[in-house]
């Protein structure tokens, strides 16, 4: 790199427009959407989509909910033109679906273009060619004048060919290659010469597509750009204009959230953001930003993963785990702090009357895309006492106390630091078990309990039990069931312990549901300890929740 870049590089110069009032408007409506993702993403692929591929992405963007899919660059391989005339031959065009072809402005690359839409109900017909000076003097050796001229005989030549075939509803759509490094006044010229050309109107529509081909400037310069010519375009009440942003700065969705603030009433762009070099603009983004914000995208990602997957499998290409709102990991926290936040987040959702999604790092509701809870919470030695309690919680039911939550993150990152890999839910669960007595062989397990009370309100209790294999007998007294039973171990095991925090709920909400008991314990040296007991009956799961903390005594 070097030292001083702008001996080579030349900072992009900014639009004179002091009164720009795009940063005061607001996006309250979904733009017109084109997927370009069979054509400039397609294009875009080391190995180009097949047929069958093809056709298994078209219907996808059509149950998306798609109205305009540019589908093929058919004038440029028989496999683009082949696949245009099964679209149209085999009826698999949706009546509410319009699709897409693009053509440069060269006669027989727009003659075989019209070829390939032979008896289409209804076509937009996209002509380009490029405007910006670099193209004209490096590309084409053009001047101005040769340029603005092969923009109209393109036009021209179309007009003709859309008269011929009449029975097909046109739309026509033109773009100056390169806008967003044209000269303004002359991309204004050239858009002028061809919109005469087509005499837009409510019968005859047009659109004019302004693209990002490179983006070569902050978005809010190509914000400027398309207000500016949204307010010197003589016919833009006739017209729609569309913008095709790409994203080699990494701002492609930036400038086209910002260009729709400016006046664009549409977006071309790829699911996911596939295109050349670093892509187009990513619609689904696009899409879920508007939604986050309470504005209906028109389009449905509600099962977003499988969306994914099918896109993943026609391009060949994978999603990145980060992806905005596609990615594997994006609902994802494993941080303490933000899961603590998340864990609060769901419990206050939980309770409020209000409708409204409020909780912490998550903009969406992952369950509105089709996204689990689970994938929420992960754990790792990066996580805090919440995270391994949220997934309990959501996994099992159990609403761990504060006590546990935080004895149990200790034992959890233990055993994160030991093996330095994320926790699975079953890896939680099964240490969870292992550490609170909730196994099939817990050091000491209540078989069966008696306790009476006599005349001074004393608590007699005794029990039979499992422990070390064999079955005992236990007795004490205390001024209650649990003080009783802990009396009883004092007394045949020599067990000293003292009973804290106590805690209970039901597993369910019906009335036979099973309870759980979380117990922690001070022992003789104030250590503490905890059990976790679950049973039908509210008293056995209190108790083997206390020999459940006394087995961690007694196997010391």
């Amino acid at each position: 790199m070097l030292n001083d870049p702008s001996q080579k590089y030349r900072p992009f110069p900014p639009v004179n427009l002091p009164d720009r009032r795009w940063p005061g408007n607001i996006l309250d409506k979904a733009p017109q959407w084109c997927s370009s993702d069979l054509r400039d993403g397609n294009q875009a692929l080391a190995e180009p989509m097949d047929n069958a591929r093809k056709r298994q992405f078209f219907d996808l963007l059509v149950k998306c909910g798609f109205k305009q899919i540019e589908v093929a660059f058919p004038s440029a391989s028989q496999t683009d033109f082949d696949f245009v005339r099964g679209l149209i031959e085999e009826g698999l065009i949706p009546d509410d679906v319009v699709i897409q072809v693009l053509t440069p402005s060269r006669p027989d690359l727009i003659a075989r273009t019209f070829e390939a839409l032979k008896d289409v109900p209804r076509a937009i017909v996209h002509l380009y060619n490029a405007t910006a000076p670099v193209f004209r003097e490096v590309v084409f050796n053009q001047d101005q004048a040769a340029t603005r001229e092969l923009a109209v005989r393109g036009a021209q030549q179309i007009r003709q060919l859309c008269g011929q075939y009449s029975q097909t509803e046109w739309t026509f759509e033109y773009s100056p290659e390169t806008f967003c490094f044209t000269e303004l006044e002359f991309a204004l010229e050239v858009c002028e010469a061809v919109a005469d050309v087509w005499e837009p109107g409510a019968k005859r529509p047009m659109i004019i597509n302004l693209p990002a081909t490179v983006e070569v400037s902050t978005p809010n310069i190509y914000a400027d750009q398309i207000e500016w010519f949204c307010r010197h375009f003589s016919r833009r009440e006739q017209v729609s204009i569309s913008v095709h942003p790409h994203n080699d700065r990494g701002t492609g969705v930036a400038c086209a959230e910002l260009a729709m603030l400016a006046g664009a009433d549409r977006v071309e762009g790829c699911l996911f953001g596939n295109g050349e070099r670093t892509g187009n603009v990513d619609i689904v983004t696009l899409a879920l930003n508007l939604y986050t914000q309470g504005v209906a995208p028109q389009l449905d990602f509600s099962n977003l993963q499988a969306i994914v997957e099918a896109v993943e499998e026609c391009n060949q290409l994978p999603v990145h785990p980060r992806h905005p709102y596609a990615g594997e990991l994006v609902f994802t926290a494993f941080s303490g702090s933000h899961q603590d936040a998340i864990k609060k987040g769901f419990a206050a959702q939980k309770v409020t009357e209000s409708p409204v999604w409020r909780v912490p790092y998550l903009p969406l509701d992952p369950a509105d895309v089709g996204c689990s809870y689970e994938a929420v919470i992960r754990v790792n030695s990066q996580s805090g006492k919440s995270g391994a309690a949220w997934l309990l919680e959501q996994n099992h039911g159990l609403k761990l106390p504060r006590g546990l939550q935080i004895d149990f993150s200790k034992a959890v990152q233990r055993e994160t630091d030991t093996h330095g890999k994320e926790m699975s839910t079953s890896d939680i669960w099964r240490l969870f078990r292992q550490r609170y007595g909730l196994t099939d062989q817990p050091g000491v397990k209540l078989l069966s309990y008696d306790i009476r009370s006599d005349e001074q309100n004393v608590c007699h209790f005794s029990a039979r039990i499992r422990y070390r294999n064999e079955e005992q007998h236990i007795a004490g007294s205390g001024n209650g069931l649990l003080s009783g039973a802990a009396d009883a171990l004092r007394r045949s095991y020599d067990v000293q312990l003292e009973i804290g925090d106590y805690h209970e709920h039901t597993l369910g909400q019906q009335s036979h549901s099973r309870a759980v008991a979380y117990l922690s314990c001070r022992g003789r040296l104030g250590e503490n300890y905890y059990g976790v007991g679950i049973d039908s009956d509210v008293s056995s799961a209190s108790l083997q929740a206390l020999f459940n903390a006394a087995s961690a005594v007694m196997a010391d």
